[in-house]
């Protein structure tokens, strides 16, 4: 089998022919990308780390004693609430996200709160701060002239701030514009099954995120394919590598990342013909930073770094071991382990109909089994069959 990495000279201007009927799709990107609005949304690593690192200059984070904290109306706006916290002569605003925070944490329904009246709401709230046995919390303190309470946290949260990711990406992906090899991806042509790596970044394209609560960035090595075997037609059958990662610095999510191959990202940011999918979360306890530092970072500079190679050795093994010679051969393979009648028959239909004969190699029944997992309605029928093809392609490496 030819196996190499293709002159991206060759088809970065014209964009290459993918197969995305194989593989996995994952619509994680995607569903960032749909729900993004505009000013959520930015153009290059650059302009994403100044806007989070300079929120981050203009912070602070303190423990503080709950039954020490007053809450009061404000004279000016009846409907909103302040808070004085100890040591500090300045009010601080609560946003949506931490009064919804600092309600639980005193065990009040944050929902029932913000339907009454300004002054009732803090009556009760000052309530819980007072008899809540909880008596310390960690806030994350914003702003200048006003101050905005961006989180409430116990007081061994882990806190790695939002700009330390985005940082850690920029010291492997530059400005993520295409000035190192990982850049915002381009686009499937669906009409042509051309993947055009070279796609102007806009507000509609861009993967590039950062909310009041988040960031959330995306890349890929779009323009050095890799090829590993061939196609039905005889074409060969590239991949890229990309990955994303996330990051709540007020503690709506954990930190985490995702590597892996791909054959293509259409416009709305679905992926397709995913392989080798790995992901690691790290939650923000209280040794989170450490983790961050030692772990993840590491992690993501080895996968940008690293050759290619054991993954597509890995491919060509699967290709090249063959477990089935007959249709009996083929029931007993899956049936063994753990497919159903019904979905042993879906998988077989589904190389059938792909590659134009019945499945044979590793390589084959792993991907009719990704053809069928895509299909299934419920996501834990879907992971279930994708975690079974992994463990099959493990075996192999």
């Amino acid at each position: 089998m030819n196996t190499q990495i293709v002159d991206a000279t060759r088809n970065a201007s014209f964009g290459y022919r993918v197969d995305v009927s194989r593989g996995e799709r994952v619509g994680r990107v995607s569903s960032e990308w749909f729900r993004r609005p505009a000013d959520e949304r930015y153009l290059s690593l650059n302009e994403l780390a100044c806007t989070v690192r300079d929120r981050t200059d203009r912070s602070r984070t303190r423990v503080v004693e709950s039954a020490l904290i007053h809450v009061e109306a404000s004279p000016a706006d009846p409907e909103r609430l302040a808070l004085m916290l100890p040591g500090s002569d300045t009010p601080v605003a609560p946003t949506h996200w931490s009064f919804g925070q600092l309600a639980s944490q005193v065990g009040a329904p944050a929902a029932y709160l913000r339907q009454l009246p300004a002054a009732l709401a803090g009556i009760n709230l000052q309530y819980g701060l007072t008899a809540n046995r909880v008596e310390q919390i960690k806030t994350l303190e914003t702003g200048d002239s006003r101050i905005e309470l961006r989180a409430v946290t116990g007081p061994d949260y882990g806190r790695i701030y939002d700009h330390e990711l985005v940082e850690a990406v920029q010291r492997i992906a530059g400005n993520g514009t295409g000035d190192t090899r990982w850049k915002v991806p381009g686009a499937l042509d669906w009409s042509s099954g051309i993947y055009n790596p070279r796609v102007d970044i806009s507000k509609d394209t861009t993967t590039l995120y950062a909310s009041d609560r988040d960031v959330f960035l995306f890349l890929v090595d779009d323009l050095n394919p890799i090829e590993a075997g061939r196609l039905r037609d005889g074409s060969p059958d590239l991949y890229f590598r990309g990955f994303y990662c996330w990051n709540s610095e007020v503690g709506a999510k954990t930190l985490g990342m995702a590597s892996f191959y791909l054959r293509a990202v259409c416009q709305n940011r679905n992926l397709w013909g995913v392989e080798d999918f790995e992901e690691m979360t790290i939650r923000h306890s209280k040794y989170a930073a450490s983790r961050f530092a030692h772990e993840a970072a590491p992690a993501l500079l080895n996968f940008a770094n690293s050759s290619p190679m054991p993954f597509v050795n890995g491919i060509k093994a699967a290709r090249e071991r063959i477990v089935a010679r007959g249709d009996e051969d083929r029931t007993e393979f899956l049936r063994r382990r753990g497919f159903s009648k019904a979905e042993t028959g879906k998988v077989i239909d589904a190389v059938l109909a792909e590659e134009g004969r019945a499945p044979e190699s590793i390589f084959d029944f792993v991907q009719g089994i990704t053809a069928v997992a895509r299909d299934r309605p419920h996501q834990d029928v879907r992971l279930d069959m994708e975690a079974k093809a992994k463990k099959l392609l493990d075996r192999v490496a």
